[in-house]
Order: structure tokens, then C-alpha cells, then sequence
């Protein structure tokens, strides 16, 4: 079998996370109020917060196992972690 997580996969799963979270302050910074943007924003809240998590350590893990990796994973691992610690550290 081969990889299951591809170099395009991590980096579309985390362009992904990060776009979520960047559309949920867009969101709170223009005080938009609507109602199935709520329901979304609450159902897919929770799941994104552990993706983050996970995707994060597992990008870490793939960069530091494949040493000849695209500037574009890189940056997404860059980006995802600034993003987890914004989001992570907006709760305290």
C-alpha cells in the first residue's frame, strides 16, 4: 500500500482549517447575524478545533520525516501553527 496522506492532502486539509477559522473572525469582525450561518459555524466549530490539532502534529511529523518537502507544505504547517495558537490562545 502506499502513503495514505499525501503532500497535496496535507496541504489542502490545512489551506482548509485555516480558511474556516479565518471565515469564522471575518464573521465575528463584521458582526454578520445570520441564522444558518450560526448553525454552521456551531456544528463545525468543534471538529475543526481537533482537525487543527491533529493536522498540525501530523504535519510537523511528515516534514520532519520526509526531508525534501514543497515550500507550499511548509508554509501551511507555518500558517496552521500560527493559526493554532491564535485560536488556542483566544480562549485564555
Amino acid at each position: 500500500m502506499g502513503q495514505t496522506l499525501t503532500e497535496r492532502k496535507l496541504i489542502i486539509a490545512n489551506f482548509l482549517i485555516v480558511t474556516y477559522f479565518l471565515l469564522i473572525y471575518a464573521i465575528h469582525l463584521f458582526q454578520v447575524e445570520n441564522t444558518v450561518i450560526g448553525v454552521f459555524k456551531e456544528i463545525l466549530t468543534i471538529p475543526f478545533l481537533l482537525a487543527q490539532i491533529v493536522f498540525l502534529i501530523v504535519g510537523i511529523l511528515f516534514i520532519i520525516k520526509n526531508k525534501k518537502t514543497h515550500f507550499l507544505t511548509k508554509s501551511s504547517v507555518f500558517l496552521l501553527a500560527i493559526c493554532s495558537v491564535l485560536t488556542i490562545g483566544s480562549f485564555f
